[in-house]
C-alpha cells in the first residue's frame, strides 16, 4: 500500500464542523493543564504566479509526537508532477516536497493535515525517576546552531543569570524569568525573526518576537549543559482562557505561525517554556501596552514556566534545516512554506511572489 494511500485512509473519516472550544471565550484565570483531545484540521495552499524553470515547494506537516499532539495524518492534491513527504535526516522534520514541470502556468499544490491537541503541564514537584534523556539526544539539544552559539558572550550571560542557582530547575526558571524581565517583543520584526542569539546580545538590543526570544532561552540554557529546543508551529484557534494574544482570531491562520520551547529536567521530563508569549500578552493583550507587573500578564508569566495552550500545532524541532533537493541554503527554521523557482528561493513572506494560505479548523474526533 502506498504511503498516500494509508495516509488518505486515516483521513477518512467525514469531518463535522463543531462550534470550536475556544468561540467567543471570556477571559479566565490563566491556567492549562492536560485533559480533553480536540482535533483539528488544517490546510496550506501553495499557489506560484510567476514560475519559472526548475519550481519546488516545500510545506511543513506535524512531525512532533508527545503527551500533548498526535498526528493524525496528510492528504494532498495539485498539479505537482511529483509530490511526496519527506523529512531531514538530523530532527525527522517533515515536509510535503513538490516539483512541477517546466511551463506549468501557476504550479499549485494543497495539503491537509490533522491531529489532536490537548493542553500541556507538568508538576514542577512531583519527580519520576523514569525521565531522563539518553546520552545522543542529550548531545543534540545541547548542541550550537548556526544562529545559537554556546560559547563566548552567550555562555558569559547564561552563567551570570544562573549565579546561585543550585538545581537545573533552577537555572532554568532563571533562564526564563531574566528573558521575561530583559526583553520585549519588535511588532516591527518581520514574520517569527531570525533566532540570531549572537547578535541580540552583542548589540544589547533583545527584541524581536518568538523565534528569537525562545531561541535566546534555548542557546542560553544549552550553554551551561541543559538540554533544550525550540519547537515550531502555528496557532490553530482561539484561546480557552479569552486571551485574544494567545490564539487565532479566525480559520484564517496563514500568519499565526509560533515557535515555543522546551528544556529537559531530569525526572520531570521535557518541560514547556514561553517567555516570548509573556511578552506577547505585555504588548498586544490590552489595548495599549503594558508591563510585565500587569494583572493580566502575572498568571501567563507564572504558568508558561512548565505549560501551554492546547489551541497551536507543534511542526517540528529542526535548526538550520536543509531543504531536500532544493539547491538554496539551509532555513534557519521550517514553520513558513518555502520554493524556489529557476534556482531562486522565493521570499515566504512576499506575498505578490509566493501566495500561500493556511486555514484551521476543530472536527469531530
Amino acid at each position: 500500500m502506498h504511503r498516500r494511500t494509508v495516509l488518505q485512509a486515516a483521513l477518512a473519516a467525514p469531518a463535522i464542523l463543531l462550534t470550536p472550544r475556544w468561540a467567543d471565550a471570556q477571559q479566565l484565570a490563566f491556567d492549562p493543564k492536560p485533559g480533553a483531545w480536540c482535533t483539528f484540521e488544517i490546510t496550506t495552499r501553495v499557489e506560484l504566479p510567476k514560475p519559472a524553470m526548475a519550481t519546488r515547494a516545500w510545506i511543513p506537516v506535524p512531525s512532533v509526537e508527545g503527551d500533548y499532539q498526535k498526528v493524525l495524518g496528510d492528504v494532498w492534491s495539485g498539479n505537482a508532477a511529483n509530490v511526496e513527504l519527506v523529512s531531514d535526516g538530523k530532527y525527522g522534520a517533515k515536509m510535503l516536497a513538490a516539483q512541477w514541470r517546466d511551463g506549468e502556468t501557476v504550479p499549485a499544490v494543497e495539503v491537509t493535515s490533522r491531529f489532536r491537541a490537548r493542553d500541556r503541564g507538568t508538576d514542577l514537584v512531583a519527580r519520576q525517576s523514569s525521565q531522563k534523556l539518553d546520552a545522543e539526544t542529550a548531545r543534540l539539544y545541547t548542541a550550537p546552531t548556526e544562529f545559537m552559539p554556546t560559547d563566548g558572550i552567550v555562555l558569559k550571560t547564561a552563567t551570570e543569570i544562573v549565579s546561585g542557582s543550585k538545581t537545573d530547575l533552577e537555572k532554568a526558571r532563571a533562564i526564563y524569568e531574566w528573558i521575561v524581565d530583559n526583553t520585549f517583543r519588535d511588532p516591527k520584526t518581520k514574520g517569527c525573526g531570525l533566532s540570531d542569539v549572537r547578535v541580540m546580545l552583542e548589540t544589547g538590543y533583545l527584541a524581536g518576537k518568538c523565534a528569537d526570544l525562545n531561541a535566546l532561552f534555548v542557546a542560553l540554557a544549552r550553554s551551561i549543559g541543559l538540554p533544550a529546543r525550540d519547537v515550531y508551529g502555528i496557532r490553530v484557534a482561539k484561546s480557552a482562557f479569552g486571551y485574544r494574544s494567545l490564539g487565532a482570531g479566525t480559520e484564517n491562520v496563514t500568519r499565526a505561525q509560533h515557535c515555543r520551547a522546551e528544556v529537559f529536567i531530569a525526572g520531570l521530563g521535557w518541560v514547556a517554556v514561553d517567555p516570548a508569549d509573556v511578552r506577547k500578552v505585555v504588548l498586544e493583550e490590552l489595548p495599549q501596552p503594558t508591563t510585565v507587573a500587569d494583572p493580566v500578564v502575572l498568571p501567563v508569566r507564572q504558568k508558561l514556566f512548565g505549560a501551554w495552550e492546547g489551541n497551536w500545532l507543534a511542526y517540528n524541532n529542526a535548526h538550520d534545516l536543509k531543504l531536500p533537493g532544493s539547491t538554496g541554503p539551509a532555513v534557519p527554521f521550517l514553520t513558513y512554506p518555502q520554493a524556489e523557482s529557476g534556482g531562486t528561493r522565493l521570499d515566504s513572506l512576499d506575498p505578490d511572489n509566493f501566495r500561500y494560505r493556511i486555514t484551521a479548523r476543530e472536527i469531530a474526533a
